[in-house]
């Protein structure tokens, strides 16, 4: 008979959606009852466990219908399907156990649902130029399977009064029509605080209607801001997220693995990553992920096999001069 610990165990796997654990437990439970002498029923069991293993890999490997926007949505929405996970991305460990939280969460949402529970879904991400907001919302899309629909501003707000509401309206409409990781970027052109010095009255409609907006919205699909000035948005659309996820530049370690990783690929001559990941300090990942392709060019221009610590430093050097000359990525 399967142990106190493989029950908790199976049930805890199927909680958070963990199949790999899930059917590891019971084939370990087929193994105990083959031991005791229970043959039968121990085949029995691992009949079973190869159906379940069989159907999830017959799901997994089924093409997802692309849920192209039409009509006025596709002037305000572009959607992909993207294959990014968070093992791709270089995370400290604090960030990388929200993110995953917000994965389990939705991967268990039947199961968390049906307890009368919600998972995280309206997450705030706020953060410098470059830190990976942008990319945390392909990883979350790509981690489950689901379409990103990235907001496009310039279809989005008008200056016509009441357009914008309504366009948005659309956008909240399709989130509960089609499930999908639903981006809004640069959220403070739409979010920006009430009663600022330059407002206008047809801001503070928006505002008011998102605000009214994603307080109703309780459909399955996964809302996500971003911006890289959070003291411009309105203090009212704070408590409306699940979650406020901050990100920083990379520090010294984080930087000699995002090289190392970029580099994996290429052959390196005698680089010297610590004094790299020292010299890189201040720089954002896209912009350190820009100095190691500036670098990689560098060597295939100059039909070289490997990319020097010479080639890194410079590149390093170059990109950080452009910051300081005004061209920081955004």
């Amino acid at each position: 008979m399967p142990t106190a610990d493989q029950i908790k165990a199976l049930l805890s796997s199927h909680a958070e959606g963990d199949e790999a654990q899930f059917f590891a437990v019971a084939m370990q439970i087929a193994a105990a009852e083959a031991r005791v002498g229970h043959g039968k029923f121990a085949e029995e069991l691992r009949a079973l466990i190869d159906k379940a293993k069989n159907r999830v890999a017959i799901e997994a490997a089924s093409p997802i219908p692309l849920a192209k926007p039409r009509g006025e949505l596709a002037d305000i929405l572009s959607v992909s399907y993207p294959k990014t996970n968070l093992s791709d991305m270089v995370l400290g460990k604090p960030l990388e156990r929200r993110l995953s939280r917000v994965i389990r969460e939705h991967k268990a949402v039947r199961h968390i649902r049906s307890n009368g529970l919600s998972p995280r879904r309206k997450l705030l991400l706020v953060g410098k130029p470059g830190t990976g907001k942008t990319l945390t919302a392909s990883a979350l899309a790509g981690e489950l399977g689901l379409p990103l629909f990235v907001v496009r501003l310039d279809g989005l707000i008008t200056k016509f009064m009441g357009e914008t509401s309504a366009k948005l309206r659309l956008i909240f409409d399709s989130l509960k029509q089609t499930r999908g990781v639903y981006l809004f970027d640069e959220f403070d052109s739409i979010g920006s605080e009430r009663g600022l010095a330059n407002d206008v009255g047809e801001i503070r409609r928006v505002v008011n209607s998102f605000l009214q907006m994603v307080e109703q919205d309780h459909s399955d699909s996964l809302i996500i801001a971003a911006t890289n000035h959070i003291g411009l948005l309105d203090r009212a659309l704070f408590r409306r997220f699940d979650d406020i996820i901050e990100f920083d530049l990379p520090d010294e370690d984080q930087i000699k693995l995002l090289l190392q990783t970029k580099l994996s690929g290429f052959k390196v001559l005698k680089i010297r990553w610590a004094t790299i990941a020292q010299s890189a300090l201040g720089l954002s990942y896209a912009d350190i992920v820009r100095a190691v392709e500036d670098s990689i060019k560098t060597a295939l221009i100059e039909d070289r096999e490997a990319i020097s610590h010479v080639d890194l430093a410079t590149c390093i050097d170059e990109r950080k001069a452009t910051l300081v000359g005004g061209g920081a990525a955004t």
